[in-house]
Parts: structure tokens; sequence; C-alpha cells
């Protein structure tokens, strides 16, 4: 018996992916088209996605890693023939009740050109909800008649126009699952924060800035967003966030640094 599928565009961006592309396509086969960006994929991720979904539709790019979010991001959406189209990573899961939430949108007449999704961040391997962590709204799901794709390379933005309407439905997100994968992505957003700052003709860096931004960042975590109630990952996020700003400032320290030295 044939199963009737969901008038809709899945668009999933992964990189090296092979421990979670499964998990995540298991959540999707219920719409009719999915569709894959590879980028600068490496390993297994497509030959599994592949082996997944028979149907599945595989985009593959090589460019600067983590550096294109925007262009991944068209990529799929030039691919994608659906009306209603929802982004999601590799490291994101529908549940049942959401698919259900998309399914009322997708299918009747909407007041909403696009929507923004409550997410349920994990960090190693444990729920969070302070921080900023939750509700923390992503727009991903669009109709197409309104959207023109993305734009931004840090922090890549939707150009639509319309209404925006909210889903106060989980998308389930499984991010820093290990120490080792934060650190790896903390190395290249930082790099990517610093640049734009630096391009953005940011003041000169002296010795306070760092201790004042990381006394910041860490206020902020700790006692504005109280991150602590999350426990022992609470704290962890607290100090890396607090690390991280200071590796951003460094970085942008460094540049102003060697420009300096060419004058």
């Amino acid at each position: 018996m044939a199963i009737n599928k969901i008038p809709l565009s899945i668009i999933i961006l992964a990189g090296n992916e092979e421990k979670m592309i499964v998990d995540c396509l298991k959540t999707c086969s219920w719409a009719e088209e999915i569709i894959l960006v590879a980028a600068n994929s490496t390993d297994t991720t497509v030959t599994l996605a592949k082996k997944t979904i028979s149907t599945i539709k595989i985009v593959k790019t090589f460019d600067e890693y983590n550096k294109n979010f925007s262009k991944w991001r068209n990529l799929g959406f030039k691919t994608s023939t659906q009306k209603w189209i929802l982004y999601i990573d590799a490291d994101e899961r529908i549940s049942l009740k959401l698919k259900k939430k998309i399914t009322e949108i997708v299918t009747n007449t909407s007041l909403c050109s696009h929507y923004a999704i409550s997410r349920a961040n994990h960090f190693l391997g444990q729920r969070v909800r302070y921080g900023g962590t939750y509700p923390d709204y992503v727009k991903r799901l669009f109709d197409r008649n309104f959207f023109q794709g993305y734009k931004g390379i840090l922090h890549e933005q939707p150009v639509i126009t319309g209404e925006l309407g909210y889903i106060d439905t989980d998308l389930f997100h499984y991010t820093h699952r290990d120490l080792t994968s934060m650190v790896d992505k903390t190395l290249v957003w930082t790099d990517t924060e610093a640049q734009a700052l630096f391009k953005s003709g940011h003041p000169p860096v002296v010795w306070w800035r760092f201790i004042r931004m990381m006394l910041t960042k860490g206020w902020e975590r700790l006692i504005k967003q109280q991150m602590w109630r999350d426990s022992e990952v609470g704290w962890v996020s607290i100090i890396f966030e607090s690390f991280n700003t200071f590796l951003i400032y460094a970085r942008l320290w460094e540049l102003q640094q060697k420009q300096n030295q060419k004058i």
C-alpha cells in the first residue's frame, strides 16, 4: 500500500555527519521531496543517505569549510520543487507532534508565509533550558511564493516577505555532542566572527577588552539567563562561551597586528 507523502520539500545540510544522518532522515521520510546538501562531505554521509531514502536528491558542494551556509541553503532551494520548504540540519530531529503541526500548515490555507519553530537543544547529551537555549526559535518553514533564499555568511538570514508565524512544537537539536566537536566548531566560528569584526573596522583591541567581553558574556549566561540551572552542563557552557569570546577577540587582535605590520 502506497504511503501518501506530504507536499513538502525538506532540505538538509550536512558535512561529515555519518553518525547523525540516518536518524535525521528517518524523521523526514514523510515528505514528498528530501534534498541533502552535502557540503565538504568526505565520509559515508551521502552513501548512508541514499541507503536510507532511495529517492533522496543529493547536491554536492566543496568550498571553504563552514563559511558558506547561505550558499548551501540556496543550492537546496534551487533544487526543490514543492510549494512549502522546510530546512533542518543533520543534528536535528522532527518529532511526531511537529510533523503533525507542519502537515496541518502545508495541507491547509495558511495565514502566514513563513514560520519560526521552537527548538529543544541538547548539550553534551543533556536537555538544556537556560542560558538563552529555549525556546530558541528558528525560521525554517517557508512558502516559496514569498521566499527568495538566504543571505549573509556568518549568521545567515532568510529573505522573505509576508507574515511570520510561530510553531511551539519543538524541533529536537542534538548539538555539541562532545567536547571535541565543541572545540572544532569554536576554531571555525571564532575565526569567522573575528574576520567579520575586522572587516567592519572594529576599534583596536586593547588588554582590558578581553576581560570586559569575557565578563560580559559570563554575566549574561550565568546571572541574567541563569544557565547554572542546567547543572554541570550549564557550567561547562558558561565557561566555554566565555573562552569562546576570548578567542574571538584574540583572533581579532592578531588580525589587527598583522595589518599594522604591513603599514
